[in-house]
């Protein structure tokens, strides 16, 4: 049996990263709730601490540690976000921290892991490579895995963005947040339902990495295979525990096209002038292809990072 965390778990969470994290503001653009017809706020995860959510999880998972445990230092394997709120967290607790991450990962984010006083192990690019390559190193080591999505204490770390956007905005209608692996999907849906229970938890995803769409309306997890997108946050299968929690606590999981994400991470850059990376788009995309009908509805959407490759930039505007 594996553990699924609960709201109780968010509300610890939440009161031992307090004096870690930030509390990120809650946005409004007047110009996209005139584009969408509908009232839009965003909770900015781009300003959180290395630039994502990741750090709630990351940050509950390492402080959440026995002294014991966290002397053997943390150990995972990410390409992406969770690996600089990994080594963030390891770094401000004092405890080492081990990132398998893949050979081609972007330099930018190569330089970031290696700037918070992580060791990086390179690896091929394949979950085999990752998954292995992660093996010898706790073998060796003794680290604790932490695992960017498929952990409680991750998930319930996760969860406090939404219990922070509830706390200032009332009333929503929806939630609108972005689904990878499901670590943020889940504890939102695990704090929404709490707080706001008639409040809706819609997921967003990318066309050409549906995974999590498929699984949603099969009953099953369906892994991810050759993902297609420019949202490279977005491309990992689903986790036992993200699966279970979304199943029972989100309303739908809608797939969006890719110019309707370019068109998204356009106007946020343009209207809102702040810096978003596609896996945050998603959501407005969401809002603007009208797949499903949201008009006049009050929303709350997760900006979930602003970790931008600027060497892409222009690939995601065309």
């Amino acid at each position: 049996m594996i553990y699924i965390p609960d709201f109780n778990d968010i509300k610890k969470a939440e009161k031992l990263i307090r004096p870690y994290i930030k509390r990120t503001p809650v946005m409004t653009c007047q110009s996209l709730n005139d584009i969408a017809a509908a009232d839009l706020y965003f909770k900015c995860e781009n300003f959180q601490k290395v630039g994502a959510f990741k750090f709630r999880g990351a940050s509950n998972a390492v402080f959440s540690l026995t002294d014991e445990e966290a002397a053997r230092g943390v150990a995972t394997h990410s390409s992406g976000n969770h690996a600089q709120a990994l080594a963030l967290a390891s770094k401000m607790r004092g405890i080492k921290s081990y990132i398998v991450m893949p050979d081609n990962s972007p330099q930018v984010k190569k330089d970031a892991v290696a700037g918070y006083g992580a060791e990086i192990i390179y690896c091929e690019p394949t979950l085999e490579a990752r998954e292995s390559t992660l093996k010898t190193v706790t073998d060796k080591t003794g680290a604790i895995f932490i695992h960017p999505y498929d952990n409680a204490k991750v998930i319930a770390g996760q969860g406090t963005a939404a219990m922070e956007l509830l706390d200032e905005i009332k009333e929503l209608d929806c939630v609108i947040a972005p689904v990878g692996g499901g670590g943020l999907l889940s504890g939102t849906a695990l704090s929404v339902k709490a707080l706001s229970p008639s409040t809706d938890v819609i997921a967003a995803e990318p066309e050409g990495a549906d995974d999590a769409a498929r699984s949603f309306k099969a009953g099953k997890i369906i892994p991810s295979v050759k993902p297609n997108t420019i949202c490279d946050g977005l491309l990992t299968s689903l986790g036992e525990r993200n699966y279970e929690i979304i199943r029972n606590n989100v309303s739908d999981i809608v797939t969006v096209s890719e110019p309707a994400i370019k068109q998204a991470f356009r106007l946020i850059w343009e209207r809102m002038k702040i810096i978003v990376e596609p896996s945050s788009a998603v959501t407005l995309a969401l809002v603007l292809e009208k797949k499903i009908d949201l008009r006049d509805k009050k929303i709350g959407l997760i900006i979930s990072g602003g970790n931008v490759d600027l060497a892409r930039l222009n690939g995601y505007l065309e």
